[in-house]
């Protein structure tokens, strides 16, 4: 336990741990739910949605296979397979990079990003019902703040 401090030491409040484990059944149960609603809908798994959404808006509508793995939080096997079964579906493409022979581009096709305008309304639903619904009155902009300083690295 090095590096801890005095602080870090104390038990947690009733309310801090109320809200840890809150954010654990958040951290599970989201995903899970906004992903069954939108297969449930006919629509693509969040899975391949944040990948498309990822590839979208990135320039030239391509990233590299481990920055896209990184930003779809993702490893970088999983994000193969998710790449694969897509590109099936025509819905990416796979090409070298050009920076780098040996490295490998997700490319966002036309009908990629067609499906992708077609499950955006399914998956803002769901996002809606299941997330956002829920903070109704909270300061969103601070929230998003504290969530934001939480993902960052000391």
């Amino acid at each position: 336990m090095s590096g801890t401090s005095a602080e870090a030491l104390h038990p947690l409040t009733p309310d801090e741990e109320a809200l840890v484990r809150s954010l654990g059944q958040v951290m599970y149960v989201l995903p899970r739910t906004i992903d069954a609603d939108m297969v449930g809908d006919r629509q693509l798994p969040l899975t391949e949605y944040t990948a498309l959404r990822n590839l979208s808006e990135a320039p030239g509508r391509q990233m590299r296979m481990n920055e896209l793995a990184a930003a779809c939080q993702l490893s970088l096997s999983g994000m193969t397979r998710t790449i694969s079964r897509l590109e099936t579906q025509g819905l990416v493409e796979r090409v070298r990079s050009k920076e780098d022979a040996r490295g490998w581009n997700a490319v966002l096709t036309d009908a990629g990003f067609a499906r992708l305008q077609e499950s955006w309304p399914s998956h803002l639903a769901a996002v809606r019902r299941r997330f956002l619904d829920h903070f109704e009155g909270f300061d969103l902009i601070q929230l998003a703040r504290a969530f934001q300083r939480v993902g960052t690295v000391d």
